[in-house]
């Protein structure tokens, strides 16, 4: 481990990591020296993420995967057992934006499939993933929220919820784990450069936008031993850490 490399012999797993934040995450960890586990249903764009790490001289292991496979999750949980026998760094960056619409306007299967992926799915990583992270020296959990999560913002139940579940989810797993060496935080990234944005802001210019580079910068140091905060939420737009003042 080096100063330029402080996550060298590390291995880290990112989930939606074929494009926006996800992708952009899994170059930065490979760059800072991780093997990174490449987690995204598209197998071209995983393809496109390993030209990407290697450009950077890292290395990664693809997987295609539709998280809401519960199963295929379990095995992969497995097999990261298996072939490491632990599990270093985490970044559940994968999700869905859902319907805008009235909250009694949603179809019932648009509802399934936004609590699949965003809450659901989440939750079976961290039971997959959770003992392999507490096998880590100083294994690091970051999962990636919202604003949305606290606005209440008319049209937008889908996310919002299933976003403010995964705080309460990420918080709860923190403090669960406040003795050992697995620290769990929240990402907001705000308004990024990225597809969901563009769909859920359709008039916007996206180059008033900070690309997803932006936000990957502002990830990766929550991911690496010495961040030893949990139960936070770093706000990227404001630029700080915000308190969720865990029972200890």
């Amino acid at each position: 481990m080096t100063a330029e490399r402080p996550l060298a012999d590390k291995i880290a797993l990112v989930t939606g990591a074929t494009r926006g934040i996800g992708a952009a995450t899994a170059v930065a960890l490979a760059a800072a020296g991780a093997h990174v586990v490449a987690v995204g249903r598209s197998e071209g764009g995983l393809q496109d993420i390993d030209d990407a790490i290697r450009a950077v001289g890292g290395t990664a292991t693809l997987v295609p995967l539709d998280l809401k496979d519960s199963d295929g999750i379990d095995r992969l949980g497995r097999a990261l057992f298996e072939r490491y026998g632990r599990l270093d760094v985490f970044v559940a960056n994968a999700g869905v934006l859902g319907p805008l619409s009235p909250l009694g306007h949603v179809y019932p299967k648009d509802w399934d499939n936004a609590v699949a992926v965003n809450l659901t799915a989440n939750w079976r990583c961290v039971r997959s993933f959770d003992p392999l992270l507490k096998l880590s020296p100083a294994g690091r959990a970051v999962m990636i929220s919202s604003g949305a999560a606290h606005k209440a913002r008319a049209y937008w139940g889908p996310y919002a919820i299933t976003k403010a579940g995964l705080e309460a989810m990420a918080r709860t797993w923190a403090a669960e784990s406040i003795t050992g060496n697995l620290k769990v935080n929240l990402f907001n990234p705000g308004p990024i450069r990225t597809l969901m944005r563009a769909k859920a802001f359709p008039g916007e210019d996206p180059m008033s936008l900070p690309p997803p580079e932006a936000a990957a910068a502002g990830i990766l140091p929550l991911c690496l031993p010495s961040f030893t905060e949990t139960g936070r939420l770093y706000d990227f737009p404001q630029g700080r850490l915000l308190d969720f003042h865990l029972p200890s």
